[in-house]
């Protein structure tokens, strides 16, 4: 059955489990607004600027766990959104953000506010569209709402010019998603891990630097479980509070330019620091030369855009928890223990391993010295 772009929007909208989006009319979406009274269960939330669509967006995401959205109308406002898209990307925080634009035979004429959202989006959003057709709203949507969410989340951008909401066409819902240019790898390198399990296992000054990865990812369980088997302390970034108790005998609380005297100073002299759902930002590391000098190894348990000069990178081990089934591989038991947005896993064929419990087999199950060789 055909139905107006608008129409197609909210309810690929509802179909994507969206019950509250934020938003302000403007001309360009109108069509929008003139059809949301339709939808039962789809809550508006008036703003009294773009912009506090974005974070409000932002604020929905993190207290749900679902994907936040916002919508608002062509050229000034979408300029205005911009803040939020920003600190959306730099924050891992998923959002799906609508924004209006003039008819598609306008485009790049300079019309009453006409802005090139999508050039202007491109570099703080994780992906952006422009739909020029009714037929592609729905698999667009679907693709946004799919690339915000998995992966490291972040914020996606839907421009819609007016006249594609206006005119009629069917509605496309694929089932599943299908890109060719993006695809998400959840599997720790089992090679790394083992690496990694022998680094920690050998280590003398360990510390676990903590980020917001743990936290979007639900990980604060898996987290604690390695921090207490291994003993290992805890120093969290300021995005990555929360992960782990602050009250905890093994808490070194926060790091950086704003943290604690001694966690700065323990991730100074630690000869192996381990980066959970971290990017070592440069509140945390101020001069990257100087920045855990002493540490001659580092595990990246985590994907990051940064890259951090003079830190020796030996294990970069890639993976979102939860997500992760346990297999085999010629003979040996590989198990999969899920820590932020990372995988930790080890092979050694005398092992029965449950999908939890990796590293404690590796600090309770043996000394540490027959393990390092067992591996």
């Amino acid at each position: 059955m055909k139905m107006s772009g608008a129409r197609i929007v909210l309810e690929c909208i509802k179909r994507a489990g969206v019950d509250v989006v934020f938003g302000l009319p403007g001309g360009a979406v109108l069509p929008i607004y003139d059809v949301l009274y339709d939808f039962q269960g789809l809550r508006h939330v008036l703003v009294r600027q773009e912009a506090a669509a974005g974070h409000a967006a932002e604020g929905y995401a993190r207290a749900t766990g679902k994907v936040g959205v916002c919508l608002v109308t062509s050229g000034p406002a979408a300029t205005n959104l911009v803040t939020a898209l920003q600190d959306a990307y730099m924050d891992s925080i998923p959002i799906v953000a609508f924004t209006g634009q003039v008819p598609t035979h306008l485009i790049g004429n300079d019309a009453f506010q006409e802005a090139d959202n999508v050039g202007i989006t491109r570099s703080c959003t994780k992906h952006n569209f422009l739909v020029k057709d009714g037929k592609d709203l729905g698999p667009t949507i679907r693709e946004a709402f799919h690339i915000a969410a998995t992966g490291r989340p972040g914020p996606v951008h839907v421009d819609l010019p007016k006249d594609v909401l206006v005119k009629e066409a069917e509605l496309v819902w694929p089932d599943r998603v299908q890109m060719r240019s993006y695809n998400p790898n959840y599997d720790g390198h089992p090679g790394q891990i083992k690496r990694a399990a022998k680094l920690l296992v050998r280590a003398r000054k360990p510390v676990l630097y903590v980020g917001g990865g743990v936290i979007s990812s639900d990980a604060h369980v898996e987290l604690r479980e390695l921090a207490e088997l291994t003993q290992i302390p805890v120093t969290q970034t300021l995005m990555g509070l929360g992960a782990f108790p602050l009250e905890h005998p093994l808490s070194l609380d926060m790091l950086g330019m704003h943290g604690s005297y001694y966690a700065n100073m323990a991730v100074h002299d630690a000869d192996v620091l381990i980066a959970v759902g971290a990017r070592f930002d440069d509140r945390v590391t101020g001069r990257v030369d100087a920045f855990a000098p002493l540490a001659a190894t580092s595990l990246a348990i985590a994907r990051s855009r940064s890259r951090m000069p003079g830190v020796r990178l030996v294990a970069a081990i890639a993976g979102s928890p939860r997500m992760i089934p346990s297999t085999s591989s010629r003979g040996k038991a590989i198990s999969y223990s899920t820590i932020g947005p990372s995988t930790v896993v080890s092979t050694c064929s005398s092992w029965s391993l449950s999908s939890t419990s990796s590293f404690g087999a590796i600090f309770s199950s043996r000394e540490t010295t027959n393990i390092a060789s067992a591996c």
